[in-house]
């Protein structure tokens, strides 16, 4: 058995006895929570499904706006389709997001993106989908403390903004990265003493690719936007969920921290959908935040209902539409034969 194997087994049961644990001593609240779950407010219920829904729909539209950005376009049905099924496979399976990269690569592919575009698009919209929920966990811990911390939110600002200003310093000048790549190269060719002419040939292949992107500034301040939405969608999804449930005292400011805190524990995924760890962390949020722990459980459970069970039945159902018929992937330019004459 190797070393990764024994972690995750460990990990694995650290997360189910915390789980145990949970259940055990908060027994007589999650009782009241369920006895709340009866009778939830079905109309702000049904806002928290519009609101879970037009966040996956933001998620895919950013997806769409980079790859239209390298010339690909890609019908929004499809593109929202390939967002559903992404995120299932990322939060259900073991290693989910490994396998989730590499289905939105394959899809992409299949979209007519080249190599390159492809795995450029799904860096991006990871970097920027990172960095706008650090933003909003930014804001919520303003808010919680009455106005202080503004030092740390313009500081996490300003790294944002590097972040966007070097991306789109490297889309408009890709040679600048063939240059970079270039000077890594030849330094492990003076330490190791190997050829590098492969991979030299290969860099230059995709920045060839990476120079047909014409992603201007308006597409990044769009996609910027969908990142964003996406989030704030989603935790609205979260607060309408516990308002639906019965919630009392609760603030903006404890649904940003409560919600950044479960969704940084959904980045290290133990347990397939992050049960145990993703709830708990969702229900301490509120719990330090004031909210009776009966409520922030009941509230949490409607939430999970919502962005675990139903988006990710929807996803699976989507992705076995999208496997159903299998498009082959586009040739690159590049790897085409030369011509033969008679």
């Amino acid at each position: 058995m190797t070393a990764v194997r024994r972690l995750k087994i460990v990990a694995t049961a650290l997360a189910v006895a915390l789980l145990a644990a949970e259940l055990w001593y908060g027994a007589p609240a999650l009782a009241s929570a369920l006895g709340h779950l009866r009778t939830p407010d079905w109309p702000l219920l049904g806002l928290a499904v519009a609101a879970d829904l037009a966040s996956m729909g933001l998620f895919a539209r950013m997806q769409r706006r980079l790859l239209r950005a390298a010339g690909t376009v890609v019908p929004i049905q499809r593109a929202v389709a390939l967002a559903y099924a992404a995120h299932s496979l990322s939060v259900t399976l073991p290693g989910g997001p490994v396998f989730s990269t590499a289905f939105n690569f394959s899809q992409m592919r299949r979209f007519g993106a080249s190599t390159a575009v492809a795995s450029w698009a799904v860096a991006v919209s990871g970097t920027l989908s990172t960095g706008t929920l650090i933003l909003i966990g930014a804001v919520g811990g303003v808010l919680t403390r009455g106005g202080h911390g503004w030092l740390a939110l313009v500081g996490d600002v300003v790294v944002a903004l590097g972040l966007a200003l070097c991306l789109r310093m490297v889309v408009q000048h890709p040679h600048w990265l063939l240059w970079l790549c270039g000077k890594v190269l030849n330094g492990f060719a003076r330490v190791t003493g190997r050829s590098v002419e492969r991979g030299t040939q290969l860099v230059s292949g995709a920045v060839q690719q990476l120079s047909v992107i014409r992603m201007s500034t308006r597409d990044l301040r769009v996609a910027m936007g969908f990142a964003a939405g996406n989030w704030l969608l989603d935790a609205v999804c979260f607060g309408l969920s516990c308002l639906a449930a019965g919630a009392r005292g609760l603030s903006v400011a404890q649904v940003f921290v409560a919600y950044t805190a479960g969704m940084a524990a959904a980045s290290v995924p133990l347990v397939p959908g992050g049960l145990g760890v993703v709830d708990g962390a969702l229900t301490l949020g509120l719990t330090a935040g004031g909210t009776p722990a009966d409520d922030a459980i009941a509230g949490v459970i409607l939430y999970r209902l919502i962005s675990l069970v139903l988006v990710i039945t929807v996803g699976w159902v989507l992705w076995l539409l999208l496997n159903r018929r299998r498009v082959p992937a586009a040739v690159e330019p590049e790897t085409l034969p030369p011509p033969s004459f008679p």
